[in-house]
């Protein structure tokens, strides 16, 4: 009887070996297909994989100039219409930037510019140099990191709340070299108190919400593999 048994232990542990390697060669493996870092401007649709793709490489390199402007497609279209009147000067520049980038796609980027937006002002607060340096051009890091500097010599931190973004709306496009350059015009609210070392209330007012309007400029490289927007100038509106 214990002869029976041990025959049919080792049967069940030689399937069992069988199947873990199995798994193991099939989960263990990188097919190359992992998905990049998610870029807060990039269309929010799920793309299929063209025909013939190699899975050894799982960056894919966004299309040159290869069609006008005329040839995108109707979603695209209806969403730069949506952002920019159509036969506007604005409305063209857009569609100039998808034929350069067909990613592109105008109501997507500005769902990310106001992340974008939140994101810097929060992280300039917080004197985070981490989150400005992959959102900023070297430029307008530089201005910003030298502001925080000044500020933490002085013994100062700042506390922003963000209450809310009440516009985001693109104002200007252009293309030029390859460069894409978008412009959006926010009207936020939130409170900012600017504190000594000694917790005292040196700018701002904690109970109050205060208006703000910026106007910042974004720009991409279209013939670049990196999917990124940075930020490239910054300017008060009020």
């Amino acid at each position: 009887m214990n002869g029976f048994l041990d025959v049919y232990s080792l049967v069940f542990l030689l399937v069992a070996v069988a199947i873990f390697w199995k798994l193991r060669s099939v989960l263990g493996r990188r097919t190359g297909n992992e998905r990049p870092p998610v870029d807060p401007f990039a269309r929010r649709e799920e793309k299929s994989a063209s025909a013939g793709a190699d899975t050894n490489d799982n960056v894919v390199a966004l299309p040159r100039s290869s069609r006008s402007p005329s040839s995108m497609s109707d979603q695209t279209a209806a969403g730069i219409d949506t952002v920019a009147p159509a036969g506007s000067a604005l409305n063209t520049a857009l569609r100039t930037i998808v034929s350069a980038d067909r990613n592109f796609d105008a109501r997507s980027f500005i769902d990310g510019a106001r992340a974008a937006y939140e994101m810097i002002v929060s992280a300039f607060a917080a004197g985070d140099r981490e989150t400005l340096r992959n959102l900023l051009s070297k430029e307008v890091y530089e201005g910003f990191d030298a502001a925080i500097s000044e500020r933490e010599q002085r013994g100062e931190k700042v506390e922003t709340t963000f209450v809310g973004i009440d516009k985001a709306d693109i104002t200007e496009a252009a293309l030029k070299g390859g460069i894409a350059q978008i412009t959006v015009r926010f009207v936020s609210q939130l409170i900012s108190v600017t504190r000594d070392r000694n917790g005292s209330v040196v700018e701002g007012d904690p109970a109050k919400v205060g208006d703000v309007t910026d106007v910042w400029t974004f720009a991409r490289d279209t013939r670049s593999r990196d999917p990124n927007w940075k930020l490239i100038a910054t300017e008060n509106d009020g």
